[in-house]
């Protein structure tokens, strides 16, 4: 999902889409906004859910939303493919932050249960999410869908309704946007950093990004 900016607010309706404009899905040049690659690495508001060896050659820092259709084909035809190549075989660790978009609520509550979800269960949570998109969105009552997806993952009832009332936790998700946009210019989910540089502006393949990896650890 692509826009021209974004406003993020604190209260429930935390994003506002101003305007759409498609932008490039695969993209290679210099960062949009100036910053320190140290920054981009150091944990916002949220934390960071991490994937793969801290001493990993390459880091991927990814931004995206719940609710957006590309982030959705990105972890269900690519993800994979990119764990199984790079991540698992200790060559690139991922760094993965929720980017919240429209349905703001909807996106911001996905986000909250995959880190109620736990550090270990994180990102099969988030894939269990991704891989169900369509079904949870299109219906008109999400919750049964969103709390069958999260007691697949352990969290029972109390503990889903306990972290989808959390304020604070809604709030850091928020916050972790806004950081994004403000701090690293991102605009359009899903948005990936390699090795601190945007490289791929929306949904790619694992072809494109072995391209961009492959010379980073020769």
């Amino acid at each position: 999902m692509s826009v021209s900016r974004r406003h993020f607010t604190a209260g429930t309706a935390a994003v506002v889409l101003a305007a759409s404009l498609p932008l490039p899905a695969f993209a290679q040049g210099k960062p949009k906004k100036s910053f320190q690659v140290g920054d981009l690495y150091k944990p916002g508001p949220l934390g960071d859910h991490v994937i793969g060896k801290d001493d990993a050659p390459v880091t991927i820092v990814e931004y995206a939303s719940f609710t957006c259709g590309h982030c959705a084909n990105f972890h269900i035809n690519t993800f994979p493919k990119l764990k199984e190549k790079y991540i698992d075989t200790g060559k690139v660790k991922l760094i993965f932050r929720p980017f919240p978009t429209g349905p703001a609520e909807l996106s911001i509550a996905a986000a909250m249960l995959a880190h109620c979800a736990g550090k270990e269960r994180y990102f099969a949570m988030t894939s269990a999410l991704m891989e169900t998109q369509r079904n949870w969105m299109a219906t008109q009552d999400p919750v049964p869908l969103l709390q069958k997806l999260a007691s697949q993952a352990g969290i029972d009832e109390a503990k889903f309704k306990q972290c989808l009332s959390d304020q604070t936790l809604a709030a850091e998700v928020q916050r972790t946007g806004l950081r994004g946009f403000e701090t690293f210019g991102v605009e359009g989910t899903p948005t990936f950093f390699i090795n601190g540089t945007i490289v791929v502006d929306g949904d790619t393949t694992i072809d494109n990004l072995s391209k961009i990896i492959d010379p980073l650890i020769k």
